[in-house]
């Protein structure tokens, strides 16, 4: 009892801040003889002050109410919203400071939330969180400093409150590219409109000509059956196509930018590139793969198979082999029979890597349509961007520009053989992923 009494039992800055005073008039009395009542007269008032201060603290035993309010899952690489619900059961105001324990990932040392709650008032407390990696986030206690309006003595009340929270791959994104995908307009969000240059084969319907639509496409049966009002076949994108999303988690991935590596880049793309090629009526799959072949998911468009994603991208972390591209090809070609856009997400730092593993590329866009998507190296970036002063800088910048070239050169190898690329900073690639997908839907290159 005693031991739990110190532990929530703390004292001030203001009452050391006035104790020194006191101390200070004692110091004078020395010299100034009638200072030493004084002195008396303020140290007793503190005693008294104090006590008091105690007394209205600690006779409630419930003083005041909290509770952590958010959801049971966090998007990974985004913006999370907490809440702290707290309501004061004192019959006057007190101000109070909660420090919630946050989990040991965020490496919070000095997080705290202010508060003043009028007598019987409560409140909310909001914060954010950004986590920067996928997993299993415990949150702890949550401690709660109440002060009188004395301010002499603090009350300190801890309130379990510990709870898991999972950190799945950015799943916020999904509804803002689902609305874009469902109304066939993603420039809102920086992707491009791509002029169609051919015409599918899938009709879609049979609508009323509008100034614009292509001459080529008058139906003029329908047209002569409507007494001369002009109607135009329309098509739509052709459906049902598969979409596989072949995820490296070599040490290649293993690459932190901005706090999270380009394995999550990666993960977070591929569950947004799935689900508007699921909204597009095509058919998505998912394929893992290091020095062995990780998980394999078979394109489909059911109800669960965003579910399905979801919960293969949860668990994926990179490995520190190097990645076997041969036992790749093997899958792709006795699995992925259909001809399919094959979106591979790697990173090749030098043109001698790419060399390694073209071969198993070749063999793969034989027969699949294949994009790979690498990334822009953004530290090297900010360093040929900065003005050199010294020559230690000057070799420092040759040498990131010779490894910017290098990814250039990887580009062109590329697309030397017909392979499509995209090369991109990670921050942008979910938008350039979905970008290029509309762009090979819209050029019926599937």
């Amino acid at each position: 009892m005693l031991k739990r009494f110190y532990k929530s039992l703390f004292i001030s800055r203001r009452w050391y801040q006035l104790f020194v005073a006191v101390i200070l008039l004692f110091v004078l009395a020395y010299g100034i003889p009638f200072l030493f009542t004084i002195a008396q007269l303020f140290l007793l008032f503190l005693g008294v002050v104090t006590l008091l201060d105690y007394i209205v603290l600690f006779a409630t035993l419930d003083p005041v109410e909290v509770r952590r309010e958010l959801s049971d899952r966090f998007s990974n690489g985004d913006l999370n919203a907490v809440k702290l619900v707290v309501r004061n059961k004192y019959p006057f105001p007190v101000s109070i400071r909660i420090i919630d324990e946050l989990p040991d990932q965020f490496q919070e040392r000095n997080f705290s939330l202010t508060a003043e709650l009028k007598a019987g008032a409560g409140g909310e407390l909001d914060y954010v969180l950004r986590p920067r990696q996928r997993g299993e986030y415990h949150f702890y206690n949550i401690n709660v400093y109440i002060k009188s309006p004395f301010r002499l003595v603090v009350r300190r009340k801890i309130v379990m409150a510990g709870t898991m929270v999972r950190v799945l791959p950015s799943f916020q994104a999904l509804k803002q590219f689902d609305l874009l995908a469902m109304s066939q307009n993603l420039a809102e969000s920086g992707s491009k409109r791509i002029r169609k240059l051919g015409q599918s084969l899938e009709f879609e319907q049979i609508k009323e000509y509008v100034t614009g639509d292509d001459l080529r496409s008058i139906n003029w049966k329908a047209t002569a059956r409507k007494g001369g009002q002009l109607m135009v076949n329309r098509f739509t994108d052709e459906k049902s196509q598969q979409v596989y999303c072949l995820i490296d988690k070599g040490r290649v991935m293993k690459m932190p930018f901005d706090g999270m590596s380009l394995l999550d880049y990666a993960i977070n793309a591929t569950l947004v590139l799935s689900r508007v090629a699921l909204v597009r009526q095509d058919k998505a799959g998912l394929l893992t793969f290091a020095d062995q072949i990780g998980t394999f998911l078979p394109a489909g468009r059911k109800s669960t198979q965003m579910s399905h994603i979801l919960e293969i991208l949860y668990n994926q972390q990179t490995r520190f082999q190097e990645t076997d591209y041969e036992r790749l090809y093997a899958l792709v070609r006795t699995r992925i029979t259909q001809r399919s856009l094959i979106v591979l997400f790697t990173n090749f730092e030098s043109l001698t890597g790419l060399q390694r593993q073209m071969p198993y590329i070749r063999s793969i866009a034989k027969n699949h349509l294949v994009l790979v998507v690498f990334f822009e190296n953004t530290g090297l970036q900010q360093i040929r961007e900065k003005e050199a002063d010294t020559i230690e800088e000057v070799y420092t910048q040759t040498i990131a520009e010779k490894f910017a070239y290098e990814k250039r050169l990887i580009v062109k190898e590329l697309s030397q053989h017909g392979i499509a690329t995209i090369l991109t900073a990670p921050e942008n690639l979910t938008v350039a992923t979905v970008n290029k997908y509309l762009e090979i839907k819209a050029r019926l290159a599937i």
